[in-house]
């Protein structure tokens, strides 16, 4: 209820009446006028509430008379009157009805009471009230009522003098509130200009308004007090105390700190009283030194004065002002503050009294957490020229502080001081025993948190909330003497200081440099958005963010960084404290990351060098920690004369040990261990790197080195991506880990992880700083790895691949230094080392190609290039085990990302055919699976340009002679290459074309030529090319498997898909790639080694025919030597359009020559073999359709003509021609005109010239193999060439043939004939002639005669229907035919060899073995009949007198008969005359004018003799039969003369006639010989063959037909002499048989007169058929004159005689008539 309510006013009516009542009663009897006075008060209270509306007014108007009657009552000194009217007057205060006047009454009588001694509370009671309700009190009164308060306070009663101690704090405030209310009031108004002269007078206050000036007196008597000087204002003190005095300074300077900011009156004073006052009661503990002043008179008499000891309580108190002054005042008391904080500074000293120390501690703490006052002191000091650098100081000043807890003997361990105090050395040493002792006993009990540095324990105790500084020492007011300060006090306090102040001063840079960031990073928006927009004409005002700010900052970070270190890192070396560790971490954590944005190198890497330290075991030798720190131990800091050094940690006996592994140094040095602190700062070090490695820049380094260590202590390996998992140290004594730090263990290998991952967060240049650090940790590492097998440390490689991994999204930026050494890693000579190295190269390939990057690498070809192109580097490592990663790589590249590389293929595929033949097979093996999957899937998906890469990969694995499997898969894949080429033909020369003209383009603009393997072919063509030219190079390989299969593939691809090729190409085909391979394949085989090969690797056994090189080179020299033969068949028309098709076909001649020539039987006969091949080319002429039928009609075999319709293996050609005809078609529009077909008949004479070359290189090639050795050579023959091969060289000739037939002149069949005679003349060696031979008694020709026959037998038929011109030739046919005839009985000789018959060889004996030539005789004997029979007529044939050759060479079989080889030679040669006269003699009659044939009768003359009466005799065992069946050929003979010859003696020449008669009568006079002996009567009788002889005889002698008398003649010359000899015959047998008596006569004589008896009959029979008129009458003599003979036969004994007489007798009965006239007898 408020006072001024009617209800209170009428209450306080009310009141007041009773009080003044009360007071009446009271002093009725003993004093009268006050009760006078307080009954006229009831009166004038009355009149007043009657009369006025505002009682409240009106009672302050009369307060003066309202409040007499109670300040009367108080001047009775009675207690009870008393208390009665101080309540009544309080009450009128309260309700604000004093006035002025009345107040200044009331004190008055306050006063007085004051000075009796009465009511002393109530007094103060009544003041307080009075000054707190209204401020009607000004000026003396107040100064008096104050006065009175502090009289108050200087009573003996305890009570009174606390309550008046309160009273005056509130009176002093209740000052100060007036004057801040009275400034609000007037705070609108306007101030009036202070006087010019300033405040130079302490009294001039005349510009304050009233409160002001009562505040402003107040303040300046107290300063007075305190400086015991008498006060202006505050007239009537008796005493004072400092403290009280101190306290109410501090009060008022710390509640009202606006008044004297605002109002220079009072800073004057701040300036001229306070801090002088301050400083000089300062100055007792200035000069102070702690045993300086002892209480030794000795001392003091020395000491000129004796110094004023520290008065604990004002200095106490003097702080606390202090601390005000600098907190509120700074910017006033610049300079003051200096020498303020310069002070506090020199407090914290060693020498101090404790106690001054603590609260100097805690008045710094006080300063600690105000970073915005710290950030002033160093603008204002530090950063000033010739200034106090305070801020450092303070900071220095700290860390010296704590350092010398630890180094000041009494400063730690109760026990340790006293040990010290004792002095000797020993007691020292065991005292740090001691410390140990206890400290460890502490660390085991209790978990105290404590310090504890080389035996100085010094516990630590909670002192105040994080960021606040709540003091002990300073809030103990009521204490007098200094209080003890228990152990570790200091030390906590410190701490707790150090860490506010790294606190409060990070955090508040921290969060400037935020909004400094977010400021710039928002006007770069500003200025983009105005860029875009119109030009923002203020955009020149922008004031940049001031230069200063970071100036300041760097200054304070430089001026604390020492000091905060030096302690900091003692500290935590001496922590034992889990949560005091963590703490030293942090802060020494968030001064690197700040030293780090700011970018202040030294103080950062400093930082992080002491927290890496700590994570190490002791002493640990790491060169990076160490190196960086000589630079800051050399400066070595001088704090306050001390020096504070970095301290190294000591080796700490209370920390529990958590693991033991080994160092990672060169030299093992045993094992070292790790504490649980150790593992504590690793994990602020990953912190600091996980959070801040944006700022980290070069100290990457230093943290990447010790992480590096710490992790091979622990011994984590890494794993798959990177990632550290605990593994075990591979040698040494294993890494020991107890339990608690095995938990701990996947954490730090998870927060490990996880730093890397987030380096997706840096920036790029922390980012390369991150990498570099990484590389040359890895450098070291590799280093290290040099020249040992020590386990390396793959930290670095794992971290470097972590990285690349989680930075794919800009891989860019850091692939190349990262794979650059990575690749170095590669070549390293240690396995593991390597072995990470190219995981990690691998890995990032993989994942770089894997990632889904904008934009896609499809379209980014120059980041795809980028990252296969380690993949390609790794090519030039020698390590095998590193190219198999990398092969490995491409494997999994191909299968995962193979559809899309794109570009990356040459690069890809240039890896994959990296391989060497020194690398290992399975190397080998894995890069062809690569090929294999690239060849099977990814042909279609690669640019055209690759596929000729992919050729001359495939081509490499051909070459390589590691793993010949794969060298014949790969010819494999070349195959299914080239079907690809075929089948996606069209669309390969569409892209090839279009980058043909790209390049074309660039190489113009360059001004150089076109660089393309077959540049001027089309570049589909080139591709091909490429294809072949490879296929060629493995057609060459030294291993046989491969030759023969790349020869193979080679002629079916150019088969299957040489249509497609443009015509100019097959220039380049047929000489740069097939002549090429001849030519190589023909000096490897004739250099190639004899030598024999025992065996094909491993337990393959070779063939004979295999099993030396040379036979291998031969095998490939055939191979080649046919395929391209093939060619040149199936592709002759095409071919022949090539302007050098005849110099192309002359090469291919002559290696066809040179391979039949060699020495090698498969070669030679293979070479023969495609001879023929290319001549059943069928000539695309105007007869071609003829010549088929043609060829048939001559009987040339049709195997020999087979037109060659399509490839290998049948291949229908019908889609490759028409995609063939499609590209020609495109070229010839594109390029030009068809070239013009020449007329045919120029096709037929270029043809011709082809076929001659033909025939030359046969001749050639058939001089050269059949020509004997020559006869000086005794060794044996150097080569004689075999069946097979001669006999295929003949049948070449027919084919061949028919090519040159037009021009074959008598000259080239000569050249035939020596060729085939040499041929037939060739020995067989004596081991192949089992198999070539047939037994002697069979008459089988050889292929090889067959052939020769064959070859003349085409050669006649063709001049049989050629022109007449041609018929010249048939006598050179007979002579060559003729010749072989005479190999019948004389075989041919072949030089000067030895050579035996077959018949009588061994076949072991003799080397050579000529060959059975009756059947090849004979069968030219019946060839030559055949023959003669149709030429018999030809003009040539007579003019050449071929009959008579004939019949000359038959002689000598005839004349040889029963000698002759063979039996049936002889037979055939007569059965031949017969049949070859019986044509040839009606001829030879016909031109008989002519003389052709005149030499030819002696010569048949000459045949019949030798035949019919031959030297030989037959063989012993001829049977009977046999016997009689060669009578009857002598008879044919006889009968062929009877029939052919005799009857046209006319057209004979005569002597001929004469030499048969001649023949004739021999042969009919059975035998000449009158002697006989034993064996000849042995000899049987040809008596049908006499008797024919005999009949013929006769028959033309009586014929009338004789042509001349001549004739005639001859017979009956003839006649008679057989007559006589019949005569002489008939009489010897008749005397003989008459001697004999009984005895039979001998059988041939007997034979002999049946003979003759048997002639008479026949002559009696031809003279009975004759005319007579043609019988001479001396024949008819003699015949009669025989007649008594034959009668004197018949006595005869033997049988057989006597039927021959009866016979003979018989016809002369025909004769027997009677004479005629003998006139007629003589005219006849």
């Amino acid at each position: 209820m408020s006072t001024s309510s009617p209800e209170a006013v009428k209450k306080l009516l009310e009141n007041m009446q009773t009080d003044l009542r009360s007071l009446s009663m009271e002093c009725k009897k003993k004093f009268p006028p006050v009760k006078e006075a307080a009954e006229s008060g009831i009166v004038k209270i009355k009149t007043i509430a009657a009369r006025n509306t505002d009682i409240l007014a009106a009672l302050k108007e009369n307060s003066s008379e309202v409040v007499q009657p109670f300040l009367m009552g108080c001047g009775t000194k009675e207690p009870k009157i008393t208390q009665l009217c101080l309540a009544a007057i309080q009450r009128l205060m309260s309700h604000e009805v004093v006035s002025e006047g009345a107040a200044g009454n009331i004190i008055n009588m306050l006063w007085q009471l004051m000075e009796n001694g009465q009511e002393e509370l109530k007094l103060l009671q009544t003041v307080l009230v009075l000054l707190t309700t209204n401020t009607v009190v000004h000026d003396e009164v107040l100064s008096k009522a104050i006065v009175l308060c502090f009289r108050l306070h200087f009573t003996k009663d305890n009570i009174t003098n606390n309550t008046a101690a309160a009273t005056v704090r509130q009176v002093v405030t209740v000052v100060f509130e007036r004057m801040v209310a009275e400034d609000e009031r007037f705070k609108g108004m306007a101030e009036e200009p202070p006087p010019v002269q300033g405040n130079s007078n302490r009294r001039s206050v005349s510009t304050l308004r009233p409160s002001a000036k009562d505040a402003y007196m107040l303040f300046q008597d107290l300063c007075q007090l305190v400086n015991a000087d008498a006060p202006y204002w505050l007239v009537g003190m008796t005493e004072m105390t400092r403290t009280f005095g101190l306290e109410l300074l501090e009060s008022v300077l710390n509640d009202f700190p606006g008044v004297f900011l605002q109002h220079q009156e009072f800073s004057f004073l701040l300036k001229e009283r306070v801090c002088p006052l301050v400083i000089k009661l300062f100055s007792p503990n200035i000069k102070f030194r702690q045993g300086s002043s002892s209480g030794s008179g000795v001392g003091s008499g020395a000491s000129p004065a004796p110094v004023e000891k520290p008065y604990f309580p004002i200095c106490m108190r003097l702080l606390r002002v202090v601390s005000v002054l600098i907190k509120h005042f700074y910017s006033l008391l610049v300079t003051e503050c200096e020498i303020f904080l310069s002070l506090l500074v020199k407090f914290l000293d060693g020498e101090k009294p404790q106690w001054l120390r603590a609260v100097a501690v805690e008045s710094v703490h006080r300063l600690c957490v105000q970073p915005h006052l710290l950030r002033s002191f160093c603008q204002s000091y530090d950063m000033k020229p010739h200034s106090t650098k305070v801020f450092r100081d303070i900071v220095n000043a700290l860390g010296s502080f704590i350092q010398s807890l630890f180094i000041l003997p009494n400063a730690g361990n109760p026990a340790n001081a006293n040990a010290v105090a004792g002095g000797s050395g020993s007691a020292g040493q065991t005292a740090v025993a001691g410390g140990q002792g206890v400290a460890g006993a502490g660390g085991n009990l209790t978990t105290q948190a404590a310090f504890e540095y080389r035996g100085t324990w010094i516990p630590l105790m909670t002192v105040s909330v994080q960021g606040s500084a709540k003091a002990t020492y300073l809030e103990m007011l009521d204490k007098v003497e200094p209080p003890s300060i228990p152990e570790g006090y200091a030390m906590s306090v410190a701490f707790s200081a150090l860490l506010d102040l790294v606190r409060g001063i990070t955090s508040m840079i921290e969060r400037e440099l935020t909004k400094e960031e977010e400021a710039a990073a928002a006007a770069e928006e500003e200025k983009e958005d105005r860029q875009k927009g119109e030009e923002d004409p203020d955009a020149s005002n922008q004031s940049p963010p001031e230069p200063l700010a970071h100036q300041v900052w760097e200054e304070m970070v430089n001026a604390c960084w020492c000091g905060l270190l030096a302690a900091l890192s003692l500290l935590l070396d001496a922590s034992t404290d889990e949560a005091a560790t963590e703490s030293i971490l942090k802060a020494e954590l968030t001064m690197a990351s700040l030293c780090g944005r700011l970018g202040l190198v030294t103080p950062r890497d400093a930082f992080i060098t002491a927290i890496c330290k700590a994570s190490l075991p002791p002493h640990y030798a790491l060169t990076v920690l160490s190196s960086n720190n000589t630079a800051l131990s050399n400066k070595s800091y001088s704090i306050q004369g001390q020096s504070v050094q970095i301290i190294s940690p000591s080796s700490e006996s209370h920390q529990q040990v958590v693991a033991v592994g080994q160092p990672l140094t060169v030299q093992p040095q045993g094992t070292v261990v790790l504490t649980a602190k150790n593992i504590q700062c690793m994990r602020t070090l990953l912190n600091l790197a996980h959070c801040h490695g944006a700022v980290l820049g070069t100290s990457w380094q230093l943290v990447l080195a010790t992480l590096q260590h710490l992790v091979w202590i622990l011994g984590l390996k890494p794993g798959v991506g990177g990632v550290l998992k605990p593994g075990r140290a591979v040698e040494g004594p294993s890494t020991v880990l107890t339990t608690a730090v095995m938990t701990d263990l996947p954490v730090i290998s998870n927060i490990l992880s996880r730093l890397f991952e987030s380096s997706q967060y840096l920036d790029d240049v922390s980012l390369h700083h991150l990498i570099n650090a990484l590389c040359s940790l890895s450098m070291e590492a590799m280093e290290m790895a040099y020249g040992n097998n020590k386990e390396p440390s793959l930290f670095a490689v794992a971290k470097l691949l972590e990285t690349g991994l989680v930075n794919m999204d800009r891989i860019e930026i850091l692939w190349r230094p990262l794979t650059a050494h990575l690749l170095e890693v590669c070549q390293h000579p240690n396995a593991r080392m390597r072995e990470w190295g190219a995981e990690a190269v691998t890995s990032l390939i993989k994942a770089g190609l894997a990632y889904k990057h904008e934009p896609p690498l499809s379209q980014n070809q120059r980041l795809q290039l980028l990252l296969l192109n380690p993949l390609r580097e790794l090519s030039n490592v020698l390590h095998g085990d590193i190219r198999q990663k990398q092969l490995e790589c491409v494997l999994q590249i191909l299968q995962s990302q193979g559809d899309s590389l794109g570009p990356g293929w040459p690069l890809v595929l240039n890896v994959i055919g990296a391989i060497r033949n020194d690398q290992g097979e399975s190397l080998i093996r894995t890069a062809f699976q690569c090929l294999q999957l690239v060849v099977t899937d990814f042909l279609p998906t690669m640019p055209c340009t690759c596929l000729q890469i992919v050729v001359g990969v495939a081509g490499s694995f051909g070459l390589q002679n590691q793993e010949l499997n794969i060298s014949l898969t790969s010819i494999g894949l070349l195959w299914n290459i080239s079907d690809y080429f075929f089948q996606r033909g069209e669309a390969i020369t569409d892209e090839l074309e279009r980058e043909e003209a790209l390049l074309q383009k660039q190489a113009q603009e360059k001004g150089e030529p076109l660089n393309r393997p077959f540049h001027p072919a089309p570049p589909f063509d080139c591709l091909w090319l490429c294809l072949y030219a490879k296929l060629g190079e493995l057609c060459v390989d030294p291993r046989p498997a491969v030759r023969k299969s790349a020869g193979q593939t080679l002629f079916s691809t150019i088969a299957a898909h040489g249509t497609l090729l443009q015509q100019p190409t097959w220039h380049i085909v047929i000489w740069k790639v097939l002549f090429h391979l001849l030519d190589c394949v023909r000096r490897s085989s004739t250099t190639a080694d004899k030598e024999k090969i025992e065996s094909g690797g491993g337990n393959i056994l070779i063939h004979h025919s295999r099993d030396t090189a040379e036979k291998q080179w031969a095998e490939t020299w055939v191979l080649t030597l046919a395929g391209v033969a093939r060619i040149f068949n199936t592709r002759r028309y095409p071919l022949q359009q090539l302007g050098d098709f005849f110099k192309a076909w002359e090469v291919l001649l002559d290696h066809i020559q040179s391979a039949a020539l060699s020495k090698n039987n498969e070669v030679s006969l293979a070479a023969l073999k495609s001879f023929q091949e290319i001549l059943q080319i069928v000539t695309p002429v105007k007869d071609a359709d003829k010549q088929p039928d043609a060829l048939a009609a001559m009987g040339v075999p049709a195997v020999l003509v087979d037109p060659v319709l399509g490839g290998p293996g049948g291949r229908p050609l019908l889609r490759s021609d028409s995609l063939a005809e499609r590209l020609a078609q495109r070229y010839m529009n594109s390029a030009q005109a068809p070239p013009m077909l020449p007329p045919e008949d120029a096709v037929e004479l270029d043809d011709s010239a082809l076929w001659w070359s033909a025939w030359n290189t046969w001749y050639r090639t058939g001089t050269e193999c059949t020509r004997p050795p020559p006869p000086g050579s005794d060794a044996k023959p150097s080569f004689i060439p075999s069946q097979p091969f001669l006999t295929a060289l003949v049948q070449i000739f027919p084919a061949l043939y028919q090519h040159v037939k037009s021009g074959f002149s008598m000259e080239d069949l000569r050249k035939l004939g020596v060729i085939l005679h040499g041929a037939v003349s060739v020995p067989i060696s004596s081991d192949a002639s089992p198999f070539i031979l047939p037994s002697y008694t069979e008459a089988v020709l050889t292929s090889l005669q067959e052939a020769v026959l064959t070859a003349l037998d085409v050669l006649q038929k063709a001049i049989c229907v050629g022109p007449e011109s041609l018929q010249v030739m048939y006598p050179a046919i007979f002579e060559q035919l003729l010749l072989f005839v005479e190999f019948s009985c004389k075989p041919p000789q072949y030089g000067k060899m030895e050579t035996k018959h077959v018949a009588n060889a061994k076949y072991n004996q003799a080397e050579w073995v000529a060959l059975n030539y009756v059947p090849f005789a004979e069968r030219s004997l019946e060839v030559v009949g055949d023959l003669y029979h149709k030429t018999a007529c030809h003009k040539a044939v007579i003019q050449e007198k071929v009959l008579q050759n004939i019949i000359k060479t038959l002689r000598m079989p005839l004349g040889l008969k029963y000698a002759c080889p063979a039996e049936s030679t002889w037979k055939l040669a007569v059965s031949s005359l017969l049949k070859v006269l019986s044509i040839g003699l009606p001829v030879a009659r016909q031109h008989a004018s002519s003389g052709r044939f005149d030499t030819m009768w002696p010569e048949l003359a000459g045949a019949f003799e030798d035949f019919l009466f031959t030297k030989s005799t037959p063989p012993d065992n001829v049977s009977i039969q046999e016997f009689q069946k060669n009578e009857a050929i002598d008879v044919e003979v006889v009968q062929l003369i009877s029939s052919e010859i005799l009857p046209f003696a006319n057209f004979i020449p005569k002597e001929f006639v004469g030499q048969i008669m001649a023949m004739l009568n021999r042969g009919s006079i059975h035998s000449q010989s009158s002697s006989f002996t034993e064996a000849e009567i042995e000899v049987r009788m040809r008596e049908d063959f006499s008797k024919v002889c005999f009949e013929t005889l006769l028959q033309f002698s009586f014929s009338n037909k004789a042509s001349t008398p001549q004739e005639g003649y001859i017979s009956r010359m003839a006649l008679s002499t057989l007559l006589q000899r019949a005569q002489d015959v008939l009489r010897r047998y008749v005397e003989d048989e008459r001697l004999s008596g009984r005895c039979p006569l001998p059988r041939q004589q007997v034979t002999e007169i049946i003979f003759v008896l048997k002639a008479v009959s026949t002559l009696m029979d031809s003279l009975k058929k004759t005319q007579p008129e043609n019988v001479d009458g001396n024949t008819w003599a003699q015949v009669i004159a025989l007649y008594p003979t034959l009668v004197e036969c018949i006595t005869c004994s033997s049988p057989e005689v006597s039927s021959a007489l009866k016979e003979a007798l018989g016809p002369f009965k025909d004769f027997m008539q009677p004479p005629v006239s003998k006139v007629q007898n003589g005219e006849s």
